[in-house]
């Protein structure tokens, strides 16, 4: 039987939540401080579970990064995962280059954006594998981002959803997830075997 190994990103595989890092790094700490202040309605309003998680963090995003050139956008992923490497909890990078190097499917699943997600596992210690990385999508239009979403945030059932697209004929694998959070629960669920909160 199929071996399929699922990562959560943010909080299983790093220490803390990149999202907030990256915006730091590509705009800089007051530019975030101050785009933070003026989202501040809409983070309230999230936290208050009186306005949508996704919604929310479209804002931000679209706030931060909208109209800005794909290429550019990319170029700052990338040297932010070279950067903040340190943000890698090691123990569960070993555990995914073990799972590569024994000839398992691996697939990260978060719901931050592919975009910054991917480059941390352009190289995996010990293979010449990479895994697959589903997370939150950015939408372009004439090469730049429009701020939006192109798939719905990979959190909660959404990480079921994509796991099945991208991995169908559920029978024919043994499935193994790690997740640290609520927006894990489902994707848990679904495995043969769940990890909550590993490598700490």
């Amino acid at each position: 039987m199929r071996q399929l190994f699922v990562f959560d990103f943010d909080g299983t595989l790093t220490h803390s939540d990149t999202l907030i890092a990256f915006i730091r790094h590509a705009c800089g700490r007051w530019a975030m401080l101050w785009g933070f202040a003026l989202c501040s309605p809409w983070i309230v309003l999230m936290l208050m579970h009186l306005y949508p998680n996704y919604k929310a963090k479209q804002r931000l995003f679209a706030h931060f990064f909208g109209g800005w050139e794909q290429a550019r956008f990319d170029a700052a992923c990338r040297d932010f995962a070279r950067s903040h490497r340190h943000l890698l909890r090691q123990e569960g990078l070993r555990e995914l280059g073990r799972a590569l190097t024994e000839g398992a499917e691996v697939a990260i699943v978060s719901a931050s954006i592919d975009n910054w997600v991917a480059p941390f596992f352009d190289e995996v210690a010990g293979t010449h594998r990479r895994p697959v990385v589903l997370g939150t999508k950015v939408e372009t239009r004439d090469g730049r981002l429009t701020g939006r979403f192109a798939t719905h945030n990979c959190y909660g059932p959404e990480k079921v959803r994509r796991i099945r697209e991208v991995f169908p004929d559920r029978d024919n694998y043994h499935l193994t997830a790690f997740g640290d959070s609520r927006g894990d629960k489902e994707m848990l669920d679904y495995a043969d075997q769940g990890y909550y909160k590993p490598f700490r």
